[in-house]
């Protein structure tokens, strides 16, 4: 199939309803279904089953089960201290920098809008005006599970409705502003970093989005939708390195900072491959306020 069929495809097909199909046989239980499945999985995309937490295949309930797997307690170490910022997810750097005039770099030569990516909010995008983000980009074989940069607390979630296009490499490539067009959840947890945007961006085939605090929130049956969390008691507080969600199926995560608030690993670049828990990067001291 050439480039251009596969992304002319993606605008011809009804991408929810493959989605919502594929979602619903993931969920199935017969193991005549499952098994065979999870064995033609791990074998075409190479999955170390020795690092999940069960590493045995037939014990999963699902697909879904087997693709949003635990893994050993020790097979994915938390780098750094506490001013250390970390990956949220295993996965490829697909673009990092800094936020410029309130556009994203997408890929080469495509910028998107920050505002609509966090679902046109301009008061929340002014919050990271000229900060710094990445997008990093999980593929089938990765782990699927999402996990926090940097301690913090909820303070409110937003579910986008859109489309669901492929994230890979290729359509970042060629469909302008792919993040902020496919359905997404916006979750903005403060820091003593500032604040801190974790996107979970939807695609096709993925079945849905989850967050630990309320289950799963994508697909949805309603618009946009913002629910704010700062008045619930408990407080929604994840530590660093703590799971926060998970994909079932794969798809991208931008996480996002304030200005002057998080200095991005120098050694990561696009195509970088990073685990979770590995430095995404380091927050900047802050200057004791004067008397």
């Amino acid at each position: 199939m050439t480039d251009s069929l596969f992304i002319l495809l993606q605008y011809l097909a009804p991408q929810h309803l493959l989605s919502r199909l594929a979602g619903k046989l993931a969920d199935c239980q017969w193991p005549a279904v499952k098994a065979p499945f999870i064995r033609w999985f791990i074998g075409r995309y190479k999955v170390d089953m020795s690092q999940a937490q069960e590493p045995d295949p037939s014990a999963y309930a699902s697909f879904n089960a087997f693709f949003t797997r635990a893994l050993r307690a020790d097979a994915r170490p938390i780098a750094g201290d506490d001013t250390s910022v970390v990956s949220p997810v295993d996965g490829i750097v697909s673009q990092l920098g800094p936020v410029r005039e309130g556009l994203l770099l997408q890929a080469k030569g495509r910028r998107f809008s920050l505002q609509a990516l966090l679902g046109g909010d301009a008061d929340l995008a002014a919050e990271f005006d000229e900060g710094c983000f990445a997008t990093i980009y999980l593929s089938p074989s990765h782990y699927h599970r999402i996990h926090m940069p940097l301690p913090g607390v909820l303070r409110e979630m937003t579910y986008v409705p859109g489309k669901l296009f492929s994230v890979n490499q290729l359509t970042a490539q060629r469909v302008d502003s792919l993040f902020a067009r496919n359905e997404r959840l916006v979750c903005i947890f403060d820091t003593d970093c500032g604040p801190m945007a974790l996107i979970l961006v939807g695609a096709m085939i993925v079945g849905s989005v989850d967050t630990v605090w309320a289950g799963q929130v994508c697909p949805a049956r309603h618009g946009l939708h913002k629910t704010d969390y700062r008045l619930q008691r408990p407080a929604v507080q994840i530590a660093r390195g703590e799971e926060m969600g998970r994909f079932k199926l794969g798809s991208t995560v931008i996480a996002v900072f304030a200005e002057n608030r998080v200095e991005l690993n120098a050694a990561l670049a696009a195509g970088s491959d990073i685990n979770m828990g590995s430095m995404l990067g380091t927050a900047i001291a802050r200057s004791a306020p004067h008397d």
